[in-house]
């Protein structure tokens, strides 16, 4: 890693863990477990504090729920030590896709390349 990428740690926190946080880190915490993203969770030595250090941008949608979960103290024990019961109908865990491309877009969205035609509204024109 360059010099660049160094500078950047130090004066941001949006993009991966800071200079700072990787210090608290590596003096404070005990890895916990990591997710299907890569993403890497920790506590402290009392378990008072309880953090994640994401693998790429810092978007908390992109934490699972059962990770969620244990962060938020919904539950003692991380997904490593015991699994979240998960329901067949259930989809996999997605972050939030809200204003990229990838973002539901409904039929007739000015986003489509070309409007779906529709049967039940008929535009007003004034006289």
């Amino acid at each position: 890693m360059g010099l660049g990428h160094n500078i950047k740690r130090i004066f941001t926190w949006w993009d991966g863990q800071s200079f700072g946080t990787q210090l608290w880190t590596s003096r404070n915490g005990t890895k916990v477990g990591e997710d299907a993203q890569g993403n890497v969770f920790y506590r402290n030595s009392d378990d008072s504090r309880r953090w994640v250090i994401y693998s790429g941008e810092n978007e908390a949608s992109r934490v699972a729920p059962e990770w969620h979960g244990w962060l938020h103290r919904t539950w003692d024990e991380p997904p490593t030590e015991v699994a979240l019961p998960r329901k067949d109908w259930e989809k996999p865990h997605q972050e939030n896709l809200t204003g990229t491309m990838a973002a539901y877009a409904p039929a007739g969205s000015i986003r489509h390349k070309a409007p779906a035609e529709r049967s039940d509204y008929e535009a007003w024109t004034p006289e």
